[in-house]
């Protein structure tokens, strides 16, 4: 198989990055696990109880778990994943995850230093206990995530940054790696000490190439056997058997640098979201993608159709005189920035000559190569950039938080407190009437009054699976799991 980018880093607690999190996935598992229904299911916890009040854990490990070397898989691996998560040295992005956690905001933050207060503990090798500041009802869903798999202190330690090193790296996943060739290829092989059912697949090869013509074309000469599709070549694979399209719980979206002249002013980044016709990009994409005005995905509880602000020109290019820049004139030249990729650079030249068209402004596009561009956004965000985010668990929270103050993936730099108080009542709101309207008003903040991001539309998945490669399951969240693939020739 292919992706487009090298991996970013197969550090569980570094990585944001789709790509990055498709391995770590492979290699690593969690205390839980989704199912194809997106349900938690049992993974290196066997069961786990939860107190009445809803706000201690207890997770039971499997007794039969080990790394990849032999050593048992322990509860004081996962506490020091997650303490490193947390620990602001690390500078993870997203150590707000686990904020839910007694004291994890406050260590995260420097505000506490002792680790031992955090809320979370191994009571003894197989039993870890967690102790939440209030109900969250979707907590267990985090304990997927690639950001809470357990991780080997000795290793990393002795390592350093190079503890994912092929020859260094101990997993706890049905496969572990072999061979890492960068900007080239990474090799999987099967885990001999994974605890569940054995790959049926003994090995992986994921290529890294960057151009999906190039990687349809090694799939047509047998090079590959699953490859994305480019979206000028989803018509002409849409009617066979090896093609695939899965609806996703994804959101893509523009973002502002809400600091940065001239889009620290609401009234420009209103106009600019009024200025782009959204149903034209299901048009340029061709492959199932969605028009999106808030920013809830459909199939996820919260979506709100009716929410955001639709396409209306002349609206537009009444708030952007009243900014002061009457048909344009005198607009500076702004930047969009994006990373590499043929869909990517497709919706940035579309939006480009949407915006000459409805607002008589001019913008220039910069694209970069993943690694270089998750940096720029870290360091210093460009006036405009693209990005998505996925669900990492399907619960409105997931999305709605992204965009608290100071959070980690938050790189519009914007920051409001009624919608950060919204989204805090959201997480443990139980009545599903109420919780709706929380995130309801929410989304209006976002997506209406104050535009810290345009979203533009929801993404589907379109690749090929030859015939004889059988057991890939997709799902909305694009999950998915190597170790049921298997190959029939």
């Amino acid at each position: 198989m292919s992706i487009g980018t090298e991996p970013p880093t197969l550090d569980p607690s570094l990585a944001t990055d789709g790509t990055s999190i498709l391995i770590i996935e492979n290699l690593m598992e969690g205390l839980t696990q989704f199912d194809q229904t997106l349900t938690p299911k049992p993974a290196s916890a066997s069961s786990w109880e939860i107190s009445p009040d809803g706000r201690r854990y207890l997770f039971h490990l499997r007794k039969n778990l080990f790394w990849s070397d032999g050593k048992p898989v322990t509860a004081q691996d996962f506490e020091y994943a997650w303490k490193r998560l947390l620990n602001p040295q690390t500078a993870s992005e997203y150590a707000y995850f686990l904020y839910d956690i007694e004291n994890s905001e406050e260590y995260n933050q420097g505000k506490l230093k002792e680790s031992d207060k955090v809320g979370v503990r191994a009571l003894d090798s197989e039993t870890l206990e967690v102790r939440l500041k209030k109900p969250v009802i979707y907590f267990i869903s985090i304990t997927t995530f690639s950001a809470t798999f357990p991780l080997r202190r000795d290793l990393i330690e002795k390592y350093q940054n190079h503890w994912t090193d092929p020859d260094k790296m101990v997993v706890n996943g049905p496969y572990r790696l072999k061979e890492w060739r960068h900007e080239y290829k990474l090799r999987l092989e099967a885990n001999l000490n994974y605890y569940g059912t054995p790959p049926l697949c003994n090995t992986i090869e994921i290529f890294v190439i960057n151009e999906r013509t190039t990687a349809l074309t090694l799939y047509e000469t047998g090079g590959l056997d699953m490859v994305s599709l480019p979206p000028e070549a989803i018509e002409h694979y849409r009617t066979r058997a090896e093609y695939v399209n899965q609806p996703l719980l994804r959101g893509y979206y523009y973002g502002f640098n809400t600091e940065a002249p001239p889009f620290n002013n609401p009234k420009i980044r209103r106009a600019f979201s009024m200025a782009i016709d959204r149903e034209e990009f299901p048009h340029v994409l061709k492959g199932g993608e969605r028009s999106a005005y808030s920013w809830i995905p459909p199939g996820m509880f919260g979506y709100e159709p009716l929410v955001g602000l639709r396409f209306n020109p002349k609206e537009a290019a009444r708030l952007l005189s009243e900014a002061g820049f009457p048909g344009g004139k005198d607009f500076p030249v702004v930047t969009t920035a994006f990373n590499t990729d043929t869909v990517n650079g497709l919706i940035a030249e579309n939006i480009q000559a949407q915006l000459k068209r409805n607002l008589n402004v001019t913008i220039s596009l910069d694209n970069m190569e993943w690694k270089v561009y998750l940096k720029k956004l870290q360091l210093n965000p460009p006036q405009i950039f693209r990005l998505g985010w996925g669900a990492d668990y399907p619960d409105p929270d997931n999305f709605m938080n992204l965009f608290m103050k100071g959070g980690g993936n938050n790189h519009t730099r914007w920051g409001n407190m009624k919608y950060d108080q919204l989204i805090v009542s959201g997480s443990s709101e139980r009545d599903p009437q109420k919780r709706r309207m929380i995130y309801r008003e929410a989304q209006k903040i976002l997506t209406e009054d104050e535009v810290p991001i345009m979203p533009l539309f929801i993404s589907a998945q379109n690749f090929l699976v030859k015939s004889y490669v059988r057991g890939v399951e997709t799902n909305p969240m694009e999950l998915i799991f190597f170790k049921t693939i298997s190959v029939i020739r």
